[in-house]
Order: structure tokens, then sequence, then C-alpha cells
């Protein structure tokens, strides 16, 4: 049979009663625990957030969840803890809820609607199983309740004959070795029931005492038996107060239980010595339950904490207006904002057992609401995109199939408009877009550049232009470091006045011709100090002027300045986000406070002269 080994038994709802029948210690136990049969509610609370995760990426689906519960069915009895039960029920619940949140759907006026589950045959196995599972278990603590029945009958039949024992005076030494006999098949036995435990004990006590005290046993012998249990008891005392070392109080606080049942096992002392060594006991003992105490009280106050943070965390992410956010930036901006808020809460504790798992679902729901609308928004996007790719592989054929046309008006009407519908035409994937605009480009190119083939004379006046604008760089040498400020700016003016009015130079000399006009002005500008970005406008105007009526060249230019100002803008804004969050109180604020507002500025100011020269392509379209 197994030994003994009871828990604390309990005279009140405070003190364990212990042995020599002193007063008990108070060993006050947690709210976290309980004798109870755990209930639904307690089952699924006890799911905490830990075991949830866990066991949400083990069991993804019912089968697994039943392969599970038959492992846990093939077990002995004994071995099938109410945990194991618990654990089973608590996912089967999380399974089912997920499942039923799968069938939401939305009436009309866009509030949920729960249509009914009917539960698939899997439901039912898992339910057979589990009930097989618990009548199992059930049958075991029946078996134990009848053992424990039995050895309080044996216990009671021991007690009876050590009292007989006491009561027969005339044969000490013969009836002590049979004493000792029945002490010990009474510590072998094992439990009896709960309700029991306290008052067999108190029997058993009083009938040693008795034994002990009141009979005219053999001096000698009573003598060895207190020495030999003093002994113990001090070694029980030894181990009780080591205990207060001991850095886990939940280990100290079940080794303290297993020294007050191997009190109870040992025999009494001298009755000089119950008082004092009991109260010594005791004492050890009080440490080890007030540091258990303290241990779930400062344990609730952190849960009281961190339940204030987990609500916090949910609130800020439920802040977050979903409905509202209509760009990729800001869709990865609160992406950040949500994982940022994930990793704060892997790093929280538990809240209390009642909110713990509420707190987790709510956390989560808004996660998955979140990450949903985003999936949502990005289809949403890509189809879009898609679209717009049909929509310009269409004006690629059909720039394609007109580049070889010999009917210049109409041709050129026809590509100036598809141009100007591509640029109303949205975004497209990025795979592609460079792919779609290369085919539309060189289309339109080659049929302006077969255009300007066809017609002889353009090509001698684009000569005699040539020469007139190499004439104008010779002029620039006129200039030189005697020249006056002033004179030197009018100039340039007038040089590039009449450069302007010169029309185009053949296509291969034209960037050549203007890089040597553009390279002379700087230098110029350069030695007589004037301004770049004026210098860098005028050339802009000059090149805008060779352009004029190449329509293709002049939509191509627009959507390269129309690209490049909305870079500018989105750097301003980010620019302009970033300096809300600098503090200029230390040396190293300062400092980045005024990098950025001298940032800002030149990025207004590159900002107004995109526009600007947008405007310009615009008149000369």
């Amino acid at each position: 049979m197994e030994k003994n080994d009871p828990k604390l038994a309990t005279n009140n709802a405070n003190e364990p009663l212990l042995p020599d029948t002193q007063e008990a210690v108070n060993i006050p136990q947690p709210d976290a625990i309980s004798a109870e049969p755990a209930t639904d509610q307690a089952v699924i609370e006890n799911i905490t957030e830990d075991e949830a995760t866990k066991h949400a990426s083990l069991c993804t689906s019912l089968d697994q969840l039943i392969e599970q519960a038959k492992d846990i069915a093939a077990k002995d009895a004994a071995d099938i803890s109410r945990e194991d039960i618990n654990r089973l029920r608590g996912i089967y619940n999380s399974l089912s809820h997920v499942s039923a949140t799968a069938h939401d759907s939305q009436d009309e006026a866009g509030q949920p609607v729960i249509e009914d589950v009917t539960p698939s045959p899997l439901d039912e196995e898992f339910k057979t199983i589990l009930n097989q599972i618990k009548e199992k278990k059930a049958a075991y603590a029946a078996e134990q309740e009848a053992t424990k029945t039995a050895n309080l009958e044996r216990k009671n039949a021991i007690i009876a004959e050590i009292l007989t024992l006491a009561d027969d005076t005339d044969n000490v030494n013969r009836s002590f070795p049979r004493y000792r006999e029945l002490q010990d098949e009474f510590n072998t036995l094992g439990e009896v029931p709960a309700t029991e435990e306290t008052a067999i004990w108190k029997k058993f006590q009083d009938a040693r005492e008795r034994f002990s005290d009141n009979l005219k046993i053999n001096k000698e012998l009573r003598d060895y038996d207190f020495k030999k249990n003093l002994e113990q008891k001090e070694l029980i005392i030894n181990e009780a107060a080591a205990l207060n070392n001991e850095e886990d109080i939940i280990t100290a606080f079940k080794r303290l239980q297993d020294l007050h049942s191997k009190w109870r096992e040992i025999g009494p002392v001298s009755k000089e010595l119950r008082e004092e060594i009991w109260q010594r006991f005791k004492d050890a003992s009080a440490d080890v339950s007030k540091r258990y105490q303290a241990f779930f009280e400062e344990r609730k106050a952190r849960e009281v904490e961190n339940e204030r943070a987990k609500t916090e965390l949910c609130e800020r992410i439920e802040a977050i207006d979903i409905l509202s956010i209509d760009s990729f930036n800001t869709w990865e901006e609160k992406t950040k904002e949500i994982l940022a808020a994930q990793e704060e809460w892997k790093k929280l504790g538990f809240a209390s057992r009642k909110l713990n798992t509420v707190l987790f679902n709510r956390f989560r729901a808004t996660c998955d609401k979140f990450f949903a609308a985003k999936a949502a928004y990005y289809k949403e996007v890509k189809d879009r995109m898609a679209e717009n790719l049909v929509l310009k592989t269409a004006l690629a054929d059909e720039a394609e199939q007109l580049k070889d046309s010999t009917e210049w008006k109409k041709t050129t009407d026809r590509l100036v408009e598809m141009q100007r519908q591509w640029k109303t035409i949205g975004a497209v994937p990025k795979k592609h877009s460079d792919a779609v605009w290369k085919r539309f480009q060189q289309a339109c190119d080659f049929f302006f550049e077969q255009k300007k083939a066809a017609t002889s004379d353009v090509r001698q006046r684009e000569h005699a232009n040539l020469q007139a604008k190499r004439d104008l760089i010779a002029e620039l040498d006129k200039i030189t470091d005697e020249t006056p400020k002033s004179e030197a700016i009018s100039i340039i003016a007038n040089l590039q006045s009449r450069w302007k009015e010169i029309g185009h130079v053949p296509f291969k000399e034209k960037d050549k011709v203007y890089e040597q006009f553009r390279a002379r002005i700087t230098e110029v500008r350069r030695a007589h100090d004037l301004s770049e970005r004026r210098d860098q406008m005028e050339r802009f105007e000059s090149s805008m002027e060779e352009l004029q009526g190449d329509t293709n060249k002049l939509a191509r230019e627009r959507e390269r300045l129309a690209r490049t100002l909305e870079t500018r803008r989105t750097e301003l804004r980010t620019y302009e986000n970033n300096l809300g969050f600098l503090s200029a109180k230390s040396k190293t604020g300062n400092s980045l406070v005024r990098d950025f507002e001298r940032k800002i500025e030149r990025l207004k100011a590159d900002i107004e002269a995109l526009e600007q020269k947008i405007r310009l392509v615009d008149s000369k379209m």
C-alpha cells in the first residue's frame, strides 16, 4: 500500500491541525488554489494566453484535437489530470468559436449575422472521447474513494486496538512491540476521506499519547522512544527553517506541507519539551507561510498592472480608423503600430484569471480586423492596377500599329490624344510599368522621327539654326573678367532670348550644342556670381523652346517632372512630420531642427521650381 501523505488538514478556515495537541500554525492558502471542481467557466478562464498560443499552433483543426484526446484516453486513469480534460475542452471551445466566426455574414444594414452551425461528426466523435475520458477518471476516483473508506475503517480498528493495549497495564512489556507495529501500519496506510482526515489523526494521536503517558510502561523503552522522536522532530524543524532560503516559494510551501505530514507520523516527545518544540516548528512554518501569502499578494498586484497595460494596448489599436486609410504609406505606418503593440503585449505578464483570456481575445480580434482590412485594400488596388495595365497595353498596341503611318497630321493628332489619355490612367504593377511604357514611348518616338525625316527643308533650316546657335556661343566670349556684372547679365539675357527665337537644330546635335551653350553660360555666371537656380530655369526654358511642337518629347518630360514633383512632396511631408517629433531642448536637438528646417526650405524651393517647369511644358503642348 502507498505511504500515507495527507495534505495539511484544517480545523477551521485558516489553521491546520498539527500533532502533539498544540495549536495549529496559520498556513494561508492562495486565492488561486481551490479544492472545488472546475466549472465550465473556470475551464475557459484556466486557458491562459500562453496555453492558447501554444495549443493554437499545435491544434489548428478538430482532427488534431481528436488525436490528442485519443492519446489521453489511452493513458492510465491515474495519469489523467483534470488539467488534461480542461485543456481539451478549452481548445475545443476555442476551435468552435473560430468556426462560428467563420460563418459570420452581414445583413443589409451591415450588421453581423451568425448563421446556425450544425455539429459535425467530428464534434460528436470528440465529445464521445471526452466523455470516455471523464468516465474513466470518475471510475478511478470512485475506486480511490473506496480505498480511502477501507483505510479509514482499518485506521479506526488500529486506534481501537491501541486503546485496548493502553488499558492492559499488566502486559506492557509484551504489548509494546505490538504497539509499534500498529503505529507503523497506521502510517503506511493510504489516504482517508478528506472530511475524516483531521478527526482520525486526532484520535490516533490521542491513543498514542494515552499509551505513552498513562500506562506504566517500561521507562527506559519510553525514554528511548521520546529521544528518537525528538531527534526526528529536530531534523524537521531544521528543514523547515532552511526553507526560508529557498528562492522558489511555491516549492518551499509544498515542502513545508510534506514536513507537516511527517511531523504527524512521528510519535510524542517528553511532556516538558512538547510545548517548546512545537512552538519552534510553528514559528519556522509561519515564516514560510508569510512569504507564501506575500508572493500571491504581489502576483495579484502585478496582474492588476498587466490588466491596465493590456487594456490600454487594446484601446490604442482600436483607436486606429481603418476606414480613413487610403494609401500604401499610411497602411505601412499603421502596420508598424500594430506590430509594435504586439511586441509590447508579448512582454507583459498575465492579467487576472478572469480577464486575461478576455483581453487576449479582444486584442487578437482587433489585430485580425486590421490585417483583414489591409488585405482587402491591397487586393482592391491590385485589381485596379491590373485594369490600368489593360488600358495602357491597349494604347501601346495601337501606337505600335500607327508608328509606320505616313498620314502625318492625322496620326500626330491621334498619338497626341493617346499621350493625354496615358497621363489620365493610374499606376500599373511595378513589374510591368517600365515595359509597357517603353513600348508606347518607342512607338511614338519612331513615328515622330519618321515624320521629321520626311521633311527635307526642315533639315536645312535645322543646320542653319545650328550654325546660328554656335555663333551665339562664340558671342559669350565677349564677356570678360572686366565686363561689369550688370552688363554681363544683360548680354546673357539677350543671348538666351535670341537662342529661344532660333528654331530646331539636327536631333543628333541638339544636346551637344545646348550643353556647350549651357556650360559657357555657367562659367560666366560663376565668374560674376549669378543665380544658379535662375540659370537652371533659363536652361530649361531654352530646352523647352527646342522641343516646342514635339508633343511626344514634351509629354515624356512632363511625366518625368510630375514623378519628381511627387517625390519631393513626399519628402517634404516626411521631414515636416519628423520635425514635430524632435525636441530642441538639447544641442543635438537644436542642430537637427535647424538641419530639418534647411532641408524643408530647399524642398519647397524645388517644388516651386518643378511646378513652374510643368506649367511651362503645358504651355508648349
